[in-house]
């Protein structure tokens, strides 16, 4: 049996049961999905090393635990900071505008909408959405580009667009 259809096997004879014991442990189904789930993972990056192990499905139960706690952890930590800041701000422009911008935003490629959000609504240069996005400077000049014909397309029923001489989009009406 080759380490690959172990972890099939198992996966498929212990999945039920180890969702069950984590979600004892958590009090939450999905999180203890995502934990067995991981756990997973975590034997199907180093397959060898998991099919020598003597108890495999104990193994699983004790990283998915693990995971679990970790996950707990990290959550706790940042709802601490969440209320020591306080409540997020409110969206200041819900305008027709500025909604048919955003739904035409998550309509565009993700490398497109990635590098207008960054370039546009935050502000960075160039050179920062490339170092950001792991691309090139030319690559995100040529998304930005890109993503500004298609939103002009996608824009074109209302009257959001506001193309002015420097090719920016006024995304503040």
């Amino acid at each position: 049996m080759s380490d690959g259809d172990l972890i099939s096997e198992l996966y498929a004879g212990c999945f039920r049961r180890l969702v069950v014991q984590l979600y004892a442990v958590t009090g939450d189904l999905n999180e203890a999905q995502e934990a067995v789930q991981e756990a997973f993972t975590k034997a199907l990056a180093a397959p060898r090393r998991f099919a020598r192990l003597d108890n495999p499905e104990a193994w699983l139960r004790r990283v998915a635990v693990n995971v679990a706690r970790s996950r707990h952890r990290r959550r706790r930590v940042l709802d601490g900071l969440l209320r020591r800041i306080g409540p997020p701000p409110a969206v200041a422009d819900r305008s027709p505008d500025h909604l048919a911008l955003l739904a035409a935003l998550r309509d565009l490629p993700e490398g497109q909408r990635h590098a207008l959000a960054l370039h546009y609504l935050v502000d960075l240069p160039v050179a920062e959405v490339a170092a950001t996005l792991g691309v090139s400077a030319g690559t995100v000049k040529s998304r930005l580009s890109r993503g500004r014909q298609a939103l002009a397309a996608l824009l074109a029923d209302s009257d959001i667009t506001d193309s002015t001489s420097t090719g920016r989009i006024d995304v503040r009406s």
